[in-house]
């Protein structure tokens, strides 16, 4: 090997050496010992310079984190399953108040219904024959009493007798509750040509011992039906020996001492409704002053 690169190679591996303790070794400044020096006669020590920031940082990572938890515990959860349940919430919303929007309209209809157009115009002036001694009975014989009216006939297979015995139940259950006979039950015909006066008086002792059945011609059976709103079928021409079927109207009414209109039972209605409805029409009657303060004029019976 040549002398004098030897030479130099062993100066430059020295050199680099050199360099690297040189690197190594911490380096001081005249004012950093000061600080460090007057730091420690006071008790101090040196406070750490905080770890660099930013996206570089070792701390970048679980700060992002910490801010996607914050953040999505501000805001909750968002799946499709939330979503779909809080749409069919909001729809149910809808319907409900909609819903009570219109019961409460319906209702407003109602009492204003009632307040311009009152009960209906049910009854008036008729005349037929009562069954039971073949006299003439009248609207007039109504009066002063509370009584229960049916329509029907005396060849109903079966709707009529169900309604007339239901409509004796009832009275028996109110002239019980009271104590004395408190309705007067009415049974008319709709089939004159085929319902005798026999033939109704045995038809209605079946129902109750108080009913009175009345009977007239076909003019008279019709004006009668029109006066309290009843529908019926029979021919007008029919005879005692034709085979016709009758329709009619299947409620009964029940009306006060002055003759008018209180309520009407359907087939739906039980007897127990109807002594209900008949004590409670009777009950408020009563503590309004009654037939005196009506000025309920007598029955045509009583005045004979």
């Amino acid at each position: 090997m040549n002398p004098l690169r030897s030479t130099l190679a062993q100066a430059t591996r020295v050199a680099i050496r050199s360099g690297r303790r040189a690197e190594a070794r911490p380096t001081f400044s005249p004012i950093s010992l000061h600080r460090s020096a007057f730091l420690s006669s006071r008790g101090y020590a040196d406070v750490p310079s905080p770890p660099p920031s930013g996206p570089s940082g070792p701390n970048s990572a679980p700060d992002a984190q910490q801010r996607r938890a914050r953040d999505q515990a501000n805001v909750g959860p968002f799946t499709w399953k939330a979503a779909a349940l809080f749409i069919a919430t909001g729809v149910g919303l809808y319907f409900y108040f909609e819903s009570e929007k219109a019961a409460v309209m319906e209702r407003r209809r109602a009492e204003l219904a009632s307040k311009s157009i009152g009960k209906p115009q049910i009854g008036g002036p008729f005349q037929l024959t009562s069954a039971q001694d073949g006299r003439i009975f009248t609207e007039k014989d109504l009066l002063g009493k509370w009584t229960l009216i049916y329509f029907g006939f005396t060849h109903c297979p079966d709707i009529c007798p169900e309604e007339l015995d239901k409509m004796g139940d009832a009275i028996d259950m109110v002239d019980k509750k009271i104590g004395k006979e408190g309705v007067m039950p009415v049974f008319i015909t709709v089939d004159p040509a085929r319902d005798s006066l026999p033939q109704v008086k045995k038809y209605i002792r079946e129902f109750h011992p108080r009913m009175i059945g009345l009977v007239g011609d076909y003019e008279a059976v019709k004006n009668t039906c029109k006066k309290y709103r009843v529908y019926f079928s029979t021919p007008p021409d029919a005879t005692a020996t034709d085979d016709y079927l009758v329709d009619h109207s299947i409620f009964f009414y029940l009306m006060d001492p002055l003759g008018q209109f209180v309520d009407a039972f359907g087939k739906a209605t039980t007897a127990d409704q109807v002594a209900e409805k008949v004590l409670d029409s009777m009950s408020k009657w009563d503590a309004a002053g009654g037939n005196a303060v009506a000025g309920v004029p007598l029955p045509e019976a009583s005045r004979s």
